[in-house]
């Protein structure tokens, strides 16, 4: 028996429809050198009329499990972190398990966007130290085109759709997943959102007519393209602020973690 939940093995799956930034341009008023300056992106993977969240998995999750060298069989549970999922219910996981004949197989999901995978990871690895499952498949799958409002030129330049799986088991040979520390900022819920189609708002003609049912966010970082010094500096501070948030974050989860384990570094050995 090993001291750690391990990843045995590892997969993915993206649709083979490529839109590149010049196809972009076509749609909203962006260019090529624009979104590589701002994002680093040149393409991303959008899903066919025939590929969903769930089929996406599902072939991540085919791949995962001939690398773990399982059978669908040996699972105990499936998670599925997405913020597409198929439908409001029944958990895409459940879909997933349908397609990969998981039949002994627990299945849920959870809604942590862009962590989503890390959360999943962290509620795997404490169902495996606890005991209640020896093999479990981690899902992280979006078909993020599909919520995509194609006029705002924020938001649809940044994102793509596919899937990726982890197998988390007790036993086998992998990488040991040590430990977990996960948190959230609440009072950032704004930066990233679809308002339409849960309690808050649901699905009416008004909210269909004022597109609320497409992704929103990041209105106040990417700004009309006009390449001039203010609008760099502006950028600049905006990104640079952005930066440290993060930073400031991980700092912070790197402190909790010495704190739990007990760690004393000298600072002489550390760099920040």
């Amino acid at each position: 028996m090993n001291d750690y939940p391990l990843i045995t093995g590892l997969g993915f799956s993206v649709p083979d429809q490529v839109w590149d930034n010049h196809r972009l341009e076509k749609i909203v008023d962006t260019s090529d050198a624009w979104i590589q300056s701002r994002t680093g992106i040149v393409t991303r993977h959008i899903a066919r009329k025939n590929e969903t969240t769930a089929t996406l998995a599902a072939d991540a999750a085919r791949a995962a499990l001939n690398k773990a060298g399982i059978d669908a069989l040996d699972l105990d549970v499936i998670i599925v972190a997405t913020m597409t999922p198929e439908m409001i219910f029944p958990a895409t996981a459940c879909i997933v398990q349908s397609l990969i004949g998981a039949k002994k197989a627990a299945a849920f999901d959870i809604s942590a966007a862009c962590t989503g995978f890390i959360y999943s990871l962290s509620i795997a690895s404490s169902m495996i130290t606890s005991g209640i499952a020896e093999n479990i498949l981690v899902i992280g799958a979006e078909t993020l085109s599909r919520i995509i409002d194609w006029t705002d030129r924020n938001t649809c330049v940044l994102f793509g759709d596919g899937a990726g799986a982890a197998v988390v088991s007790k036993n086998g040979n992998g990488c040991k997943i040590i430990d977990n520390i996960i948190h959230s900022d609440g009072s950032k819920t704004n930066l990233l959102y679809m308002p339409g189609g849960g309690s808050m708002h649901p699905a009416s003609e008004k909210t269909v007519h004022e597109r609320m049912h497409f992704l929103r966010g990041f209105e106040n970082i990417f700004m009309d393209i006009a390449y001039d010094a203010e609008e760099v500096y502006l950028l600049r501070d905006k990104l640079l602020a952005w930066h440290f948030g993060i930073k400031r974050n991980h700092n912070k989860t790197w402190k909790l973690y010495k704190e739990k384990k007990g760690i004393t570094i000298n600072s002489s050995s550390t760099s920040g």
